[in-house]
């Protein structure tokens, strides 16, 4: 059978442009933050390719400069860059640091935080000198709702169900070394209305301390819809998963070394984890996908404390 090359070579051609001109994936980099200094208390905020080449400091300022989120290619991070020491202010840069900017003034605690409404809202955890509920900011750093939860203590707030519901991790115990202090994820509506505890550590397993999380800042799987979590459990730290309806609890991936703060990439198909031995000597970048379970180590022995990567899209 001969082909007429004339006849299909309009059809080639439309492929051909469609293929190549039609709407361009994202790319995505690693935000992580990097204990560059211990003398002089200096953290950095680091970026990387998702092979681990091209690692870069982003910020390169003296102090702490914490990432723990980031939106399309708005990466967000705390720094006391301008104020007292671990007084922290909130600023946005791109992903290669040369545009910094002060998002808000208000003092916030150091906590993980979230966004809604196509990342023209953000919800934040002032500093407990400040206020004692959430707040709302827009990009003007405006205050445009506060919420409270109800709970002693509360943090690491993360919208769900395209931003009417917020999970955070909250203890019915203000700190840490209070008898009884557990950690828990609990689950609101915006209004600070319909408050219920999502995950339940188990009675039985008596080793974590208390400095140790019970349940860590939530993460949501982009497209699967369930909260990923941090936990100590059998002597270790894990990730675990727990359904929007609380209903199914379970352990979520099954790694040797201790798994400690995560994120999932926009489209769900990778997972980035710190990684860390028991006695805490060394911390890693992981990169799992989430398909295969195959895990790659991004970086190496040249910073001790290498932890909470999230994703940053890259253009």
């Amino acid at each position: 059978m001969k082909i007429n090359i004339l006849k299909v070579l309009p059809t080639l051609i439309v492929l051909f442009i469609f293929i190549n001109c039609g709407p361009k994936q994202p790319e995505y980099a690693i935000a992580y933050n990097v204990l560059f200094d211990a003398e002089n208390d200096n953290y950095e905020v680091f970026t990387m390719n998702l092979d681990g080449s091209n690692k870069k400091n982003v910020t390169n300022l003296p102090g702490v400069e914490w990432s723990y989120y980031s939106y399309k290619d708005q990466l967000y991070f705390i720094s006391d860059k301008d104020f007292c020491h671990r007084c922290y202010r909130l600023y946005v840069t791109d992903p290669k640091g040369k545009s910094i900017k002060k998002v808000s003034d208000v003092v916030l605690a150091d906590s993980w935080m979230s966004s809604r409404k196509n990342g023209t809202e953000l919800i934040v955890k002032p500093s407990s000198k400040i206020d004692s509920v959430f707040y709302i900011i827009n990009m003007k750093g405006e205050v445009v709702k506060k919420l409270p939860t109800g709970l002693p203590y509360f943090s690491d707030p993360l919208f769900v169900n395209d931003g009417k519901q917020l999970v955070f991790r909250g203890s019915k115990k203000r700190f840490k070394k209070d008898n009884g202090y557990l950690d828990e994820l609990y689950i609101m509506n915006d209004d600070g209305s319909s408050l219920r505890q999502l995950t339940h550590y188990p009675k039985n397993d008596t080793t974590a301390k208390w400095h140790h999380y019970h349940a860590g800042p939530p993460k949501l799987h982009p497209s699967e819809n369930f909260i990923s979590y941090q936990s100590f459990q059998d002597g270790k730290y894990s990730l675990y998963a727990v359904s929007l309806d609380g209903e199914k609890q379970w352990k979520l991936t099954e790694n040797e070394q201790n798994e400690g703060w995560h994120d999932w990439s926009p489209d769900g198909k990778w997972l980035v984890i710190e990684l860390f031995d028991d006695e805490q000597t060394q911390f890693h970048i992981g990169l799992m996908n989430w398909e295969t379970k195959e895990m790659k180590i991004l970086t190496d022995t040249t910073y001790r404390y290498q932890q909470a990567p999230n994703f940053v899209e890259i253009k």
